[in-house]
């Protein structure tokens, strides 16, 4: 047992108490993993295309991707997504960027949240340029009936709430209620 004498909650005396991290199914400590807090950036364009890119990072399988990455300490979710589509697509002009929805792999060894932020660029014949070519290899605009496979799981649990469909396997979804959502918005999806 490994003992905390750390002060309690409520202002009760310091006094031994348990470490009760994770276990596995043979009651084994589990090694702790970092945890990661992302986004996701659905850009779409007037035409209702959302910019992908084929990612083909070195230990990965390639997938097809949104624009995000990993959300900077200070930073807001929709400051986050502006950074990383300008980073990696080198579109550096994007409006309304709004939070839909937050993503959890609840089927991970370690927390993994993504929050997706649908926007616009600004300019409507934008192009993606490829900045990043450790990680991907193209991008492309696709229209939302007709996305290319296999998705990056973190792309597919906010591509499947940005359309209003049940969250992949090992996701659990949230809505962002009153955030001005892409109802609201106008960049839901247009069935295809």
């Amino acid at each position: 047992m490994i003992e905390d004498r750390g002060p309690r909650c409520g202002g009760e005396p310091d006094r031994p108490r348990r470490n009760r991290g994770r276990r596995d199914g043979e009651g084994t400590p589990m090694k702790h993993r970092e945890q990661v807090v992302g986004v996701g950036a659905v850009l779409v364009r007037s035409d209702g295309a959302v910019l992908i890119g084929h990612r083909i990072k070195r230990g990965e399988t390639p997938s097809w991707c949104l624009p995000g990455g990993h959300v900077e300490a200070g930073e807001t979710f929709e400051a986050a997504a502006v950074r990383e589509i300008a980073e990696e697509s080198g579109i550096r002009e994007v409006t309304g960027a709004r939070v839909f929805a937050v993503a959890l792999h609840t089927g991970a060894d370690r927390t993994l949240l993504t929050a997706g932020v649908v926007a616009r660029p600004a300019d409507t014949d934008a192009e993606a340029a490829v900045l990043e070519p450790e990680v991907f290899d193209r991008w492309m605009w696709a229209r939302p009936g007709a996305l290319p496979a296999p998705l990056f799981p973190p792309s597919a649990a906010l591509l499947a709430a940005w359309r209003a469909e049940p969250a992949p396997g090992g996701w659990t979804v949230y809505p962002v209620a009153g955030a001005g959502g892409t109802s609201d918005y106008g960049l839901r999806p247009t069935p295809q």
